[in-house]
């Protein structure tokens, strides 16, 4: 069995397909059944988020599960294999383990560093284990990636500065307009990117922030925390004709907004400009507002290219990151083939006692025949004759893991023994 990941992320295709390839939080244990039911996945966990669908399995066949996990992105978003298969990326064993080390890390985000993308991983791994799909080698190969991405953070300088998309989206709109002080913004969405969003905001000397979502509750909040109002969605239009910054990112599945709905709102604003920042994956705001004037509209795409001019700083970090990156690694690898090692060497000492006991039992007239000192001496003298024996074929066997030479231990092992 492998570890493999296959995905898709904003370096591989462009925004519109990596749109329809998003998993919603509410297809996500769904697409986690669907996934772990097909034949050559035995554990899965999906990562999905605004830059990035990946999928981590342990496969019995890697080119079976690679099949598999294409033909589950065709039915998420209605596509023939072949109008994107081409742009599928694939890794195994350790390159795929790599991968994930990197993305926890930070240096394989769109913004060098983002700090958000650690919440993601820990979110991705802990729904797996919810659905019942991340089990044994997904615990191990998860619970690393995290210490990874703490070890990344806190021994380099890869997180300095702007490092998530949600603080490169409002230091974006500050750019823009030179200031942010004393702008009134809406934040339409309230889940962790409207979070980041409004928290980053309320350092930056807005005159105020409205928050709206289809959860009232939790624009509530959101606003509170932020010493901002929420409104409702139907109060969007009105908040849209009196702010000046929207900022937008639901978990909607299609289009929140429309060039309509903004063509009204601009009637209403006399001439007023409006920025609009839409970092939803799949996009909130429909692409044809850009052509409406006194409308500014940015997404993804443009956020990312903000993003990394300021990067330059970070990248001196990224060869310490990946000196951690590479040592972790090897000890994720180190640790996983132990654990291959441990259930030959288990049913080792198993089929040796089993032949110990028989060997007792075969001579249990005379051994019944001593005192209790006589037996206990009996049954210690077999025990440690054992456990000498077996002591070096169990240490050989676990430096070897992971090596062709463990794999002819193995062998010998389990013909000599019967195991």
């Amino acid at each position: 069995m492998s570890v493999v990941v296959i995905g898709l992320n904003h370096r591989t295709v462009p925004l519109e397909l990596l749109e329809r390839m998003t998993v919603s939080h509410d297809r996500l244990e769904k697409s986690l059944h669907d996934l772990v039911g097909r034949p050559n996945i035995s554990e899965v966990v999906l990562l999905s988020t605004c830059n990035r669908t990946e999928v981590y399995v342990v496969a019995e066949r890697f080119h079976g599960a690679w099949q598999d996990v294409r033909n589950f992105l065709s039915e998420l978003a209605h596509m023939a294999p072949e109008e994107f298969s081409h742009h599928l990326y694939s890794h195994y064993d350790d390159g795929a383990v790599q991968h994930l080390f990197s993305v926890a890390a930070g240096i394989d985000s769109a913004v060098l560093g983002e700090s958000e993308i650690l919440g993601q991983v820990r979110e991705a791994w802990e729904q797996g284990q919810r659905a019942g799909t991340a089990r044994s080698a997904m615990n191990l190969l998860f619970r690393q990636a995290l210490q990874v991405g703490k070890r990344a953070r806190t021994e380099t300088g890869i997180g300095r500065h702007v490092t998530s998309v949600s603080q490169a989206a409002v230091a974006m709109a500050s750019d823009r307009l030179g200031s942010l002080e004393g702008v009134q913004v809406l934040v339409l969405g309230a889940g962790g990117m409207g979070e980041g969003m409004a928290v980053a905001l309320a350092g930056a000397g807005v005159a105020e922030v409205r928050v709206a979502n289809r959860t009232p509750e939790r624009a509530r909040a959101l606003a509170e925390r932020v010493h901002g109002r929420a409104i409702g969605m139907s109060e969007v239009a009105d908040g849209l004709a009196e702010v000046d910054v929207l900022l937008s990112s639901t978990a909607a599945e299609s289009i929140v907004l429309t060039a309509d709905d903004f063509e009204h709102v601009m009637a209403r604003r006399n001439g007023r400009r409006l920025l609009v920042v839409d970092v939803a994956v799949p996009r909130d705001i429909d692409a044809g507002v850009s052509r409406i004037p006194g409308v500014t509209l940015f997404d993804l795409d443009d956020i990312r290219a903000f993003a990394a001019v300021g990067a330059a700083g970070r990248r001196a970090e990224v060869m310490a990151v990946e000196s951690i990156v590479a040592e972790e690694v090897e000890r994720y690898l180190e640790e996983s083939t132990a654990r291959t090692a441990a259930p030959l060497v288990a049913a080792l000492w198993q089929r040796a006692e089993e032949l110990r006991q028989a060997e007792l039992e075969r001579h249990r007239g005379r051994i019944d025949a001593l005192d209790d000192k006589g037996r206990t001496v009996v049954d210690s003298i077999t025990k440690g004759l054992v456990a000498k024996l077996l002591h070096e074929p169990s240490v050989q066997l676990k430096d070897a893991a992971g090596t062709p030479r463990a794999e002819r231990l193995s062998d010998s092992l389990r013909d000599l023994f019967d195991l």
